[in-house]
């Protein structure tokens, strides 16, 4: 009787587990495929394109894309659309 208490608490751990993982799978799958069907960079508050470079539309940038601002930055800072680091690209 004690082996079977052991095993059907491990096989609802277990259960527990891979339900968890797959929950969190969902979430990251489901956020990845959001960003990219909005075609706009996460790290930024509106819409910058994601792209090989971005530049401020009317700068002195070379693009391959634009974008007009002001955008906030609230990730990383990659295309360096805020030049004086004040959390605000293309002011």
């Amino acid at each position: 009787m004690k082996k079977f208490k052991i095993s059907v608490i491990v096989l609802i751990a277990l259960a527990a587990a891979a339900y968890v993982s797959s929950t969190l799978n969902n979430r990251a799958d489901h956020t990845d495929s959001s960003v990219e069907r909005s075609g706009c960079d996460p790290n930024y508050s509106g819409c910058v394109p994601i792209a090989s470079d971005v530049d401020c539309a009317g700068g002195g940038g070379d693009g391959p894309a634009y974008v007009k601002g002001p955008v906030r930055v609230i990730g990383s800072h990659i295309y360096g659309l805020d030049r004086d680091r004040d959390g605000i690209g293309c002011e």
